[in-house]
């Protein structure tokens, strides 16, 4: 499976490449002072208005504190943006090695000498897991 790969601190999370729509330079970010700790903001695609993820937050790993890039995907409801703490790239995931605890995630795969874990984003970015995440 085709993927591309999203640094979130040490660790490294993979997205089908079917659900990548590009990948962006930190944007500039306008937050909304009373939305749950996962959301980071709004930022403008090229006149469309999307909304950024903190990746860290939705994965139940802590936050990021300075995005370096956004991964926007086609998400369930929309485009919406995924932050990463470094430069995202390309991979090809062979079979699963495992199963991933993380909610929003569908197993684990060898890349190399690293582990990247598998994220489903209708699962992670459901309106109804982010209300949940967000009162917790």
């Amino acid at each position: 499976m085709q993927a591309v790969l999203l640094p979130v601190h040490q660790e490294l999370y993979a997205l089908p490449v079917r659900w990548v729509r590009e990948v962006l330079t930190a944007p500039q970010i306008t937050p909304l002072p009373t939305a749950p700790p996962e959301f980071l903001g709004l930022f403008n695609l090229r006149g469309e208005i999307v909304p950024l993820f903190d990746t860290a937050a939705l994965l139940g790993i802590g936050t990021i504190d300075a995005v370096a890039f956004t991964v926007v995907l086609l998400g369930p409801q929309g485009p919406a943006g995924l932050a990463t703490t470094a430069l995202p790239h390309r991979a090809v995931l062979d079979a699963p090695t495992g199963r991933s605890e993380h909610h929003g995630t569908a197993g684990t795969f060898r890349i190399g000498d690293r582990v990247a874990v598998l994220i489903e984003p209708s699962a992670l970015l459901a309106p109804d897991r982010r209300l949940s995440a967000g009162s917790a």
